[in-house]
């Protein structure tokens, strides 16, 4: 017997992708994630190009993340240069990625996953029956955009950012207006997880080689050594020694592994559990209330990981306009010279690496993106085998439903743009 189920249009999730299930003899024998939209081809239109013109290039990846984008290509091209960024200057980086976070993890939460949890097919119909609660994630990413907005120029592919620091530095007066705004959205943060952590979620744990970076100081944005759950522990230059990438037939997007082998999850809940001991303490505060622990195991909890890390980006924020005195320059000066320099920074959806070569007159000679969803991709469809198996009792919509539901645990990337997931289920 063959049953075949199509989703045509699935929105809230960024970019074309579609799953195909194969359930054969009641034993799921194979779940295929693709992403079948046509290669971009940023990395090879970065050769040829300036280093000085990779921030608003590489920018121009995404709408939801760019600052992600142009922070892994400027710490790269620093690498090179063996630049020493100053502190206030490393801390306006920090402020510019918290705002980032805090307006995708918010768009995220209320408008592309609680959907999911509360039974709505999107959020304007869950705008309906929880109204107050849509405004205030509307009100969260409203900050975010607002410290985008200032740090880097715009809210959309911001243009302020440069190897070596920023075109022009905020005022000290101008960071102290965002204040009110982000004591506000602490507030909703915090609101955010104790609502959210009201949801059902299925009784689910994986073992999962969790990846992420890791600072000694700090919550990890923007710096750190890349370590897992299972003993990783390297400079980010070592990414390649480590991790490759390889093509399946069923994807237009390459899929990252380990070279030993194996699927391995970065993101969110790779972050918390592998840096817990880095929260502010308001941010560990929300975790506990949630039931949250570096135990922590179950994909579909994500969401809260999610809220989690908005307290923080708040908490963060205040704390380093609270400490910011303007510097005297807005960006350290180099002069460009051959070589090759790597980055990870921690986009919303996990890390993002970055590797360029530059001949001596600062041009790009190669480059090298790797994603988060590419990393994801495998244990995403590893994720889906194994919420299929455990609902296989569900009829062919309500499993069509919770499948869904686990891609968006990711918040895949596809293309960095909302658009439709097709789903095909067959039964023989």
């Amino acid at each position: 017997m063959k049953r075949t189920i199509k989703v045509a249009n699935l929105s809230r999730v960024e970019g074309e992708g579609a799953l195909e299930l194969i359930i054969r003899d009641g034993r799921v024998a194979r779940a295929n994630f693709s992403i079948f939209e046509s290669p971009r081809f940023f990395e090879a239109f970065l050769r040829g190009r300036r280093g000085a013109e990779a921030p608003d290039l590489t920018a121009r990846i995404c709408g939801i993340c760019p600052v992600a984008y142009q922070m892994s290509a400027v710490h790269a091209l620093e690498a090179i240069l063996a630049l020493t960024i100053p502190e206030p200057l490393r801390a306006l980086r920090r402020l510019l990625y918290c705002g980032e976070w805090l307006e995708s993890h918010a768009l995220h939460v209320y408008f592309l996953h609680a959907p999911d949890f509360l039974g709505y097919p999107s959020g304007l119909a869950m705008a309906q029956d929880y109204p107050e609660m849509v405004k205030d994630g509307l009100a969260l990413k409203k900050v975010g955009n607002e410290i985008v907005a200032l740090l880097g120029g715009r809210e959309i592919h911001p243009i302020n950012v440069r190897v070596g620091g920023f075109y022009r530095t905020p005022t000290a007066k101008e960071l102290q207006a965002l204040v009110p705004k982000l004591e506000k959205a602490l507030e909703l943060a915090q609101q955010t997880g104790r609502w959210v952590a009201g949801f059902t979620f299925p009784d689910i744990t994986y073992d999962y080689e969790l990846v992420a970076l890791h600072h000694p100081q700090a919550y990890p944005l923007c710096e750190g050594r890349l370590v897992s759950s299972r003993g990783l522990d390297i400079a980010v230059s070592e990414f390649e020694d480590i991790f490759e990438e390889e093509h399946v037939r069923h994807s237009n997007a390459l899929q990252g592994r380990r070279k030993s082998g194996g699927a391995y999850l970065v993101g969110p809940l790779a972050r918390f559990v592998l840096n817990y001991d880095r929260l502010h303490p308001l941010s560990r505060q929300a975790a506990r209330e949630a039931g949250l622990t570096p135990a922590c195991r179950n994909p579909f909890q994500s969401i809260i990981v999610r809220s989690v890390e908005m307290v923080y980006a708040c908490e963060e924020a205040l704390r380093i306009i609270q400490n910011y005195q303007r510097p005297e320059r807005p960006y350290v000066a180099a002069f460009w010279r051959a070589g090759q320099g790597s980055a990870i920074t921690e986009a919303p959806r996990g890390i993002l690496y970055h590797r360029y070569t530059v001949d001596d007159q600062g041009v790009i000679q190669d480059a090298r993106i790797v994603p988060p969803t590419s990393q994801n991709q495998k244990t995403i469809e590893a994720d889906l085998c194994r919420v299929a198996e455990q609902h296989l009792h569900l009829d062919d919509v309500h499993l069509t439903h919770i499948l869904e539901q686990a891609i968006r645990n990711y918040d895949p990337c596809i293309s960095c743009a909302t658009h439709c997931l097709r789903l095909r289920v067959v039964r023989q």
